[in-house]
């Protein structure tokens, strides 16, 4: 197979068997590009150095895409067993720069190269199994067991580009040229830009669950959006057009940058694009794995925030009303050229999939009618924050792909990019970063005055996430107060005369539990392994407020919002830390608490023995362990023979205080008498789960 010519899969059409090696093939195929995109580096000392300091150094991507596949196919449930539970946990997180990325490393302990790359091949072999061996039938939908396979090779994917970004910003000392990435030979001085008219009209996105392709949950759903007649730029920006821009002050100038962008300046101190290499007077170009003189007509690699200067700049110097397209102006521009999408061309028509270079190159190379590089050369910044479309559905095997960009603070990119394959090469992938974030992007400008929708962040409209969101936050029902609160009291009651140093929330949920506790401990730790439910916390923690939407009945809903100053619990972010993890499988430096709380969480774990048997390891001596559960076993959640109790033991009933005994009596003794809890659940205006939660308190033997 051509490794620089691959193409995603179709998934609704053909021979099941011949579909299951096509998806074998696809499979090899990403694994093995994926794998000679790190022998560009020179030496195994190059995988720990930290290249970007917002991403993790390389050794973590060479083990996060391995460890993805076995994580979410555990979590879909075709597989039973753990490869690594070290690597599985260590290599988990790390895809954005969200808060609770843990990029501290100190708390790593990397393995060798050697080490990940045998992990990788045990993970290799077990998914080659799978693939031969599990049930596929025409069409795989996002319900099937085939989708999971699908998301860990499109996954993989997108880390193909994204650590290539990492690499490219290496010391070029660490690199070595390999034949795989030979870069683009051609390069000169760029043609005149200008400004070219695009007829307006109706834009309607959003796929649905039968379309032919595997697609991320973000890009499901429905759009339209009405479209004016606008201009845009003939060309993506060349570095020759860019540079303009430098020879003006624009890196000096205050006048053209936001506010984000201008703070983003005086903190990184800019003077130039971030792959532009100085020499005295001149610059010369870093590529993938080589520094060539400066390729004028190639397009400029910026951030957004620089595209955005770039843009005020080019508006006050033409007195027109430029700026970067929308993501709705975007596919206006791709729709009126007919571009084929990526299973079914001949050839890309653009610099795209590999099939041409592993690099940029001219702007005016590929061209779509009148304009050029409509898809393909670089990624294309846009105005618009990503957002989830109407009906936008949470995949339950990936649930902090999208909703953690859901933020405002995302920008879509668009168009693709030399090296972007798989997923990110057709027509509906929907990918956002960071403004001050660095891809394989660039941009084309418009001229338009059509006014652009302020950004505002959705309210949280998972049904499941603004459940706990008013559980946590909203109104008491039926004179039942706030669970978490009660569960944090009860902590404290019991922690009077002892140490409050540092506690845990194992299940932290959206997180009032661990703010009711950072009043009288000098520092909490909540974790939940649902970034749904994390991401809230993190917003309350990083806004002080949390808004979403509750239904009362059918289609009609109820927009609410809640500040952590009602409860008193403001002023106390610095004492809190939350992280997306797995209670079941925790980094090692989870440790050292004076008191663990998981409330409402063992009986929705796979295999809540391994916590209870090993949880006094995290504990101090006197440390308190406290518990809360309704114990609502469900082999949904549980199989059977992992339940702690609700069972018939030797012909009679075994409760699971009974084995909770059982469990943690060896490190343990139970403090008093367990007591019940009441939660209460709004579902709609009128219609409640009413709960009852068993809470008992354990004290850590000296």
């Amino acid at each position: 197979m051509d490794l620089r010519n691959t193409r995603t899969i179709i998934l609704n059409s053909g021979d099941p068997e011949t579909k299951r090696e096509e998806i074998r093939n696809y499979f090899h195929a990403t694994y093995t590009i994926d794998e000679q995109l790190y022998d560009l580096l020179a030496r195994d000392e190059a995988f720990y150095l930290r290249a970007e300091p917002l991403r993790h150094p390389l050794i973590f991507y060479l083990g996060h895409t391995a460890s993805f596949y076995i994580n979410k196919l555990s979590i879909a449930k075709l597989i039973d067993h753990r490869v690594n539970p070290r690597f599985e946990s260590m290599f988990a997180i790390g895809v954005d720069e969200m808060s609770w990325d843990d990029l501290n490393e100190a708390n790593y302990d990397w393995p060798t190269v050697a080490e990940v790359k045998e992990y990788r091949q045990q993970v290799r072999e077990e998914i080659d199994l799978l693939i031969r061996s599990i049930p596929l039938s025409i069409p795989i939908t996002w319900d099937s067991p085939f989708w999971a396979i699908m998301m860990g090779i499109e996954h993989q994917r997108i880390h193909l580009e994204t650590s290539s970004v990492i690499i490219r910003r290496m010391n070029i000392s660490e690199i070595r040229e390999q034949p795989l990435w030979d870069i683009c030979p051609h390069s000169g001085n760029p043609p005149e830009n200008c400004l070219l008219p695009v007829e307006g009209g109706r834009v309607v996105l959003g796929k649905e669950r039968s379309d032919a392709l595997y697609g991320w949950d973000n890009e499901f759903g429905t759009h339209t959006s009405d479209v004016w007649d606008f201009h845009a730029s003939k060309y993506l920006v060349s570095n020759k057009e860019y540079k303009e821009f430098i020879d003006d002050g624009g890196y000096t100038s205050r006048k053209y940058w936001t506010e984000e962008g201008w703070k983003w300046v005086q903190y990184a101190n800019p003077s130039h694009p971030l792959f532009w290499v100085r020499q005295e007077n001149d610059f010369q170009f870093r590529t993938l794995a080589k520094i060539i003189e400066m390729p004028w007509n190639w397009p400029a690699e910026v951030n957004y925030l620089e595209a955005k200067a770039f843009c005020n700049w080019k508006a006050e110097k033409t007195g027109k009303s430029i700026r970067l397209p929308t993501e709705d102006e975007w596919y206006r521009l791709h729709d009126l050229h007919q571009i084929p999408d990526q299973p079914d061309w001949t050839r890309a028509p653009g610099n795209i999939n590999l099939e041409h270079w592993a690099s940029s190159c001219p702007v005016d190379a590929f061209k779509f009618g009148e304009f050029y590089d409509i898809i393909g050369n670089v990624w294309q910044w846009t105005e618009t924050p990503i957002a989830g479309f109407e009906g936008f559905e949470v995949h339950p095997y990936y649930d902090d792909f999208s909703t953690p960009t859901f933020d405002t603070q995302h920008n879509l990119i668009k168009g693709g990019s030399w090296i972007s394959t798989g997923n990110e090469a057709i027509r509906n992938s929907r990918y956002a970063f960071r403004r001050h974030f660095f891809q394989h992007a660039g941009f084309r400008y418009v001229e338009s005055d059509q006014p652009l929708a302020e950004p505002e962040a959705m309210y949280e409209t998972d049904q499941a996430v603004s459940q706990f969101c008013e559980l946590h936050y909203g109104d008491s029902y039926f004179g039942v107060k706030s669970f978490p609160a009660e569960c944090a009291r009860i902590c404290l009651d019991h922690m009077k005369n002892l140490p409050k140093t540092k506690a845990l929330e194992l299940g932290c949920s959206v997180g009032r539990a661990t703010f009711e506790l950072a009043k009288e401990f000098e520092q909490v730790h909540g974790l939940d392994f649902s970034a749904r439910f994390i991401r809230i916390a993190f917003q309350l923690q990083e806004k002080g407020y949390t808004r979403y939407e509750l239904c009362e009945e059918g289609d009609i809903v109820s927009y609410h919002e809640h500040n952590l100053a009602e409860y008193n619990l403001e002023n106390l972010a610095e004492k809190i830390e939350f992280h997306q993890a797995d209670a079941a499988n925790l980094k090692a430096r989870f440790t050292g608490y004076d008191l663990v709380l998981a409330a409402n969480l063992i009986d929705r774990m796979v295999n809540p023995a391994m916590l209870l048997t090993t949880i006094h390891e995290r504990i101090n001596s006197g440390g308190l362990l406290v518990l809360a559960s309704p114990y609502t076993w469900l082999e949904t959640f549980t199989k059977k023979d992992k339940w702690i109790g609700g069972f018939r033991k030797n012909g009679e009933p075994f409760t699971t205080l009974e084995g909770l005994k059982e469990l943690l009596q060896p490190h343990f003794t139970l403090l008093g008498k367990p007591q019940d809890i009441e939660f209460v659940i709004r579902e709609t205006s009128r219609k409640f789960q009413h709960s009852v939660s068993q809470v008992s308190a354990w004290k850590k033997n000296s």
